[in-house]
């Protein structure tokens, strides 16, 4: 059997897999390996998977996570799944964004994106990941996400760049005065998961021309900052996974369409991609 992990900080969606078909859904806690060691992650799977996986034998598992960045830390998620799943005799461990790429292009080349809390890209040859721009965070970069289209409703509603009622809309629903906001940005730990959760917000706003033109023109900068880096960028599909991305599917295809690209699949998660991937 194949088992199958999509992780990021918050949830890890485990699929078990016999041939093509899908034998259990399971969600445990999230885990980022680089904020974690081998031994917290390995007690982890051991307390929230294991008791999933009695009477099944695992072959393979093919794990894509949140925290991925050096040889070391893939070895740690690697033995803390081998510590707890014995009996697999092929595991991989990689990138959330080589999850993207695999579920969104297949073997096919393509431009995979995330859209999410972040944003990142890649170019992806049908085989690897051949080439990427540096996402570099919500500060420096991460354009288009819901931090980063978080952060610009702050600004613009701090400075009185929005319509009175859309600043007075927002007053009544999350009660926070500039000190509130300043203090939860610049001293409180994950700005970024703050700044994120007024997605539904300004999506509920995309009627005020001015909320819609802060969403454009940051999936224009996505683009223009990323995408364009990528050669034959143009002739290539441009593919996105993430929640952002689907629930501003109409300014992401907007903002595509002035930067010349073209948009082929959005998806809110990559897991059935994967499954498709892992299972033909």
């Amino acid at each position: 059997m194949i088992l199958i992990a999509d992780c990021g900080s918050t949830k890890i969606e485990w699929c078990l897999l016999n041939g093509n078909e899908k034998v259990a859904q399971i969600f445990t806690t999230g885990m980022n390996a680089l904020m974690l060691t081998e031994q917290e992650m390995t007690a982890r799977i051991h307390d929230e998977l294991l008791p999933h996986l009695q009477g099944y034998r695992v072959d393979e598992i093919y794990y894509y996570g949140a925290g991925i960045i050096s040889d070391e830390i893939k070895q740690h998620v690697i033995g803390a799944l081998v510590a707890n799943i014995p009996t697999a005799a092929r595991v991989e461990v990689d990138t959330d964004l080589l999850a993207a790429a695999r579920a969104l292009c297949g073997r096919e080349p393509g431009v995979a994106c995330i859209i999410g809390t972040g944003s990142n890209s890649c170019y992806y040859d049908g085989e690897r990941i051949v080439d990427n721009v540096s996402p570099l965070g919500y500060i420096l970069g991460d354009e288009g996400s819901g931090a980063v289209l978080g952060k610009l409703l702050m600004g613009d509603l701090l400075k009185k760049q929005l319509p009175q009622s859309v600043i007075d809309d927002f007053n009544a629903e999350y009660h926070l005065d500039r000190t509130a906001i300043i203090t939860a940005v610049y001293r409180q730990p994950a700005a970024n998961r703050f700044l994120a959760q007024f997605g539904p917000f300004i999506k509920s706003h995309l009627n005020v021309p001015e909320v819609k033109a802060l969403v454009v023109n940051a999936f224009k900068a996505f683009f223009t900052r990323n995408v364009a880096n990528y050669a034959g960028y143009r002739e290539l599909p441009c593919n996105f996974v993430g929640s952002i991305a689907c629930h501003f599917a109409d300014q992401l295809r907007e903002a595509a369409a002035a930067c010349g690209v073209t948009i082929g699949t959005i998806v809110a998660a990559p897991m059935e991609g994967l499954v498709r991937f892992h299972a033909g």
